[in-house]
């Protein structure tokens, strides 16, 4: 079994051995893999923290031995700035966003300039989530400059210590279920389904009724039993399925 690692800020992981292939998921700086499978110039990867499978163009990966990986995957060191400075090898500048790996720094022979997150409990979801306002929606992203809704809950959990699964519909089998509304707390995940009762949208719960998810932007609106209530085109956008407690 081979092993790499993101040595560049953000890199999309497609569906298929293509760069015309829809991103599925990204990998930031100093996320690891699994490398499963290897075609010319494409290697199909298990990603370390959440088990989500994709291609990536193998220039876009540093290889690493099964050592580094294990000893990686014991680390939660994660940049929390939304554009932090890394200091390459031959001291070239590289940003890298919110969320990125710094412990994997070390092995990539980088120097990190910036915030790294310390202690972090449940309190501090919703002030990370809020780093994130206003990032454009992007299928299948995870950074400030895009991302989807399961990858925004992911991110704000991840830079808490705190493992989801990638898609909306696994991190809702996570925690335990409320009742009521009523009974949820800042940084609980409320999830919503379609007409087919198949869950397609995640957001963090905050006080006083508000909800901020990613929906064409990330933004904040208003919750109910009903759903999500869009204020500015007076309807509902989303169907509310249930709110789990993860932490």
């Amino acid at each position: 079994m081979l092993y790499g690692i993101c040595p560049l800020s953000v890199v999309p992981v497609r569906a298929e051995a293509s760069d015309a292939s829809e991103m599925v998921t990204q990998l930031l700086y100093g996320d690891h893999f699994e490398i499963i499978e290897t075609q010319p110039k494409w290697v199909k990867i298990r990603i370390a923290f959440d088990g989500y499978e994709g291609w990536l163009d193998e220039k876009q990966a540093s290889e690493i031995n099964e050592k580094n990986f294990k000893d990686l995957t014991n680390r939660n060191d994660y940049s929390t700035d939304l554009l932090s400075l890394m200091t390459t090898a031959t001291g070239q500048l590289m940003p890298v966003c919110i969320g990125s790996s710094i412990h994997s720094s070390g092995l990539l022979k980088h120097q990190f300039d910036g915030a790294i997150n310390k202690y972090y409990t449940k309190d501090h979801l919703v002030e990370t989530a809020m780093l994130y306002l206003n990032s454009p929606y992007l299928w299948g992203g995870k950074s400030p400059f895009g991302i989807d809704c399961s990858g925004f809950s992911q991110m704000v959990y991840k830079i808490s210590g705190i493992h989801l699964y990638r898609d909306a519909y696994e991190q809702a089998k996570q925690g335990q279920p409320l009742s009521f509304i009523e009974e949820s707390e800042p940084g609980d995940l409320a999830f919503f389904d379609n007409e087919e009762g198949r869950i397609i949208h995640v957001g963090i719960m905050m006080k006083d009724n508000y909800i901020i998810h990613a929906h064409g932007q990330v933004r904040i609106d208003r919750i109910d039993h009903s759903g999500i209530f869009n204020v500015e085109s007076g309807r509902y956008s989303h169907n509310l399925r249930v709110i789990k407690k993860i932490v």
